[in-house]
């Protein structure tokens, strides 16, 4: 059926100061959904400390095909973060930590790649991002789920990952260190994060159907399931359910309950009659910037800065201050947006991994508040996304049909017994290489999801193939052999430019022990 465009639309364009109408809202987000292909989304707008719109849309489940409402509970993922910063802030207020504490005064166990920087790292810079090591490293302990790492090997592990920058010098996002900075919280508090921020957040400030990790929800019906596109098909996925990235990614939540998280977030931790979450000074705190981001200033929103606070991104948007974060999981990305001069809110939450249909949807809202000419960013972003995703299709699309040419070439013949062997990385632990029913199989122990097959591809490369096919993360094997043509050492890097961040083969190091 083809979209109509309606006179709602219509007036959506012309109407270039007008802040968006419920119907506005309704019709965007539907627009959104069919563009992106994505099956359920809720969004709340708050304005002036009160909840002007909260609405699900779409279904939780392509299967079930049961409707979203603003009480539907969704993955949060790295909107979990500002939770974790404020625990803390919460602890700093009662005087058992400071910012500038050493990380080691509470985890003394914890190592980083040298001493110096072990010695100096502080809960600070647990949450800044300015550790020196690279984008998402040593993510693959904690993702895909199906693993068996806990927080007590992140924190024996971590010392193993190398740095890519100077401490303090350079941002490079990170979910490790979140999840120390959650052990943190659990060593002073004497409980679970989880725990801590249901009892010291959530119930304060009346999020009452939100928890701290899945596996505390005790009634499961209003709830999302994940959705990944797999060969051109929606498909419903299993759900990460690891309770190690509780600190970094866990929560559940609504839009109604997120909402009110905002308000207090712009009231600068105030809640009720004149209660304090955390105090105005640790507000102030985790809206401060303290790593600078790469920008590049262009219109519509002239920014001028970027940075991070403490669980925070911030920027400045056509002169005024924005803080906002946005979360991934496997299937499931949300974002939440704040412009406290306007005392503005915007979340939305999908069950879907398209980050493209998210910012068509909070870009408008808030561009209708900002004075700046409506766009159309849903056929805008969708017609980028289709662009960049060609482009990553040529690349691997090549990959495949060399390896699938090389299968076909009975000249060419790759023994397998100089491949199969027991192989081991410092912090993901072992892996082998095998053979069955003629094929040679990759499997990481500790997180038997990284199983597939492993093809020749050219030179010393080789391509493996992952069985699960969601993931998205095909990845190249560059093969380091000894003088009787036994492969001594694998390094491995995504394929696809479009992998996301959290599959680091790049960070890898697989050396042969047997």
């Amino acid at each position: 059926m083809k979209y109509k465009l309606s006179l709602v639309t219509l007036l959506i364009g012309f109407c270039v100061s007008a802040q968006m109408t419920a119907p506005q809202v309704d019709e965007l987000v539907e627009k959104t959904l069919k563009a992106f292909d994505v099956p359920g989304i809720a969004v709340a707008i708050v304005k002036d400390g009160k909840v002007i719109h909260s609405k699900g849309y779409g279904v939780k489940s392509i299967i079930t095909k049961q409707k979203v409402d603003e009480n539907t509970l969704f993955g949060i993922a790295s909107n979990s973060k500002a939770f974790t910063a404020s625990a803390l802030a919460i602890l700093v207020d009662e005087g058992k930590l400071n910012w500038d504490d050493k990380v080691i005064k509470f985890i003394p166990e914890f190592k980083m790649y040298n001493d110096y920087v072990t010695n100096e790292f502080t809960i600070r810079d647990l949450l800044t991002h300015r550790s020196g090591l690279g984008l998402g490293a040593g993510d693959l302990m904690i993702w895909p789920d199906g693993h068996d790492f806990t927080p007590k090997d992140i924190i024996n592990n971590i010392q193993y990952l190398k740095p890519v920058s100077g401490f303090r010098t350079k941002y490079d996002y990170d979910n490790l260190l979140y999840v120390i900075a959650g052990e943190v919280v659990e060593r002073i508090s004497k409980q679970s994060w989880a725990e801590f921020v249901e009892n010291r957040i959530m119930k304060p400030i009346g999020m009452e159907n939100s928890v701290g990790t899945w596996s505390r929800l005790k009634d499961t019906t209003n709830t999302i399931v994940p959705h990944v596109p797999i060969d051109g098909k929606l498909k419903v996925i299993t759900r990460y359910k690891s309770r190690v990235m509780d600190a970094a990614g866990g929560i559940y939540s609504s839009v109604n309950d997120i909402s009110k998280w905002m308000i207090v977030q712009m009231n600068k931790g105030k809640y009720g009659t004149n209660q304090q979450l955390f105090s105005s000074k640790q507000h102030a705190e985790m809206w401060t910037p303290q790593t600078i981001l790469p920008n590049r200033t262009t219109p519509p929103y002239n920014t001028l800065f970027k940075a991070y606070g403490l669980g925070w991104q911030l920027q400045d948007i056509k002169g005024k201050l924005q803080i906002s974060h946005t979360g991934g999981l496997e299937g499931i990305v949300t974002q939440t947006i704040m412009i406290p001069e306007l005392q503005l809110g915007i979340v939305v939450l999908t069950n879907q991994q398209s980050g493209a249909a998210f910012n068509a949807i909070s870009n408008t809202i808030k561009n209708s508040y900002l004075n700046i000419p409506y766009e159309d960013y849903v056929t805008k972003y969708s017609q980028q996304m289709k662009a960049t995703e060609t482009e990553a299709d040529k690349v691997t699309d090549e990959v495949w049909a060399t390896v699938a040419k090389n299968k076909s070439d009975k000249k060419l013949k790759i023994d397998p017994a100089k491949l199969i062997g027991t192989y081991k990385d410092n912090w993901l632990g072992e892996i082998t290489i095998s053979e069955k029913k003629g094929k040679l199989i990759f499997s990481a122990k500790r997180s038997p999801q990284l199983t597939g097959e492993i093809s020749f591809y050219k030179d010393n490369t080789f391509a493996v193939k992952w069985f699960n096919r969601y993931f998205h993360a095909d990845a190249f094997m560059y093969i380091t052999y000894d003088n009787l043509g036994y492969v001594t050492n694998i390094k491995m890097k995504p394929i696809s430019p479009l992998t996301d961040f959290s599959y680091d083969f790049q960070d890898l190091d697989i050396n042969r022990i047997k």
